[in-house]
């Protein structure tokens, strides 16, 4: 292996490691007292998983992963405590026919195994959709609408 590829090779790996280390575990006791106020309001009947931390676009926000009625459901608080989006599983057969379709049709010859539908700011944005094929798990996006996205949510 030439010495170019190597540097590019390390170049990834060192990206590579930054982004999976940017999401970091925290206690409840680590958010900001805006972001538990905020998160009260959301616990009816929800079992709390964990929480997190990480920057989006350079800003900070707070992740809080729950289980409520037996599905799971993320949210994600700015450091004001205002609720900027929310990932909840939904299942396949409940979305609009429309989107259940372009999720099919991006799986391709997967397996759809855990769909959820994306909130940002109170507005319905995406679908996202895990898929395995071939052993492997990848995740898949469409709008609303069944639509390709310009840019994954």
């Amino acid at each position: 292996m030439n010495t170019n590829k190597v540097a590019l090779c390390a170049a990834f790996l060192s990206i590579s490691a930054l982004c999976l280390a940017a999401e970091k575990t925290i206690q409840r006791s680590d958010l900001p007292p805006a972001v538990e106020k905020s998160l009260q309001q959301q616990l009816k009947d929800a079992t709390i998983k964990g929480f997190a931390t990480d920057k989006e676009g350079g800003q900070v926000v707070y992740e809080a992963q729950l289980i409520v009625d037996g599905h799971t459901k993320d949210l994600q608080f700015d450091t004001s405590g205002n609720l900027t989006e929310v990932e909840e599983e939904v299942a396949l057969d409940s979305l609009p026919a429309e989107a259940k379709t372009g999720l099919t049709a991006k799986a391709k010859m997967g397996t759809i195994i855990k769909v959820e539908s994306i909130t940002k700011h109170d507005k319905l944005v995406a679908y996202e959709a895990q898929v395995e094929r071939n052993g492997m798990h990848s995740e898949i996006q469409v709008g609303p609408k069944g639509e390709k996205l310009r840019h994954e949510e």
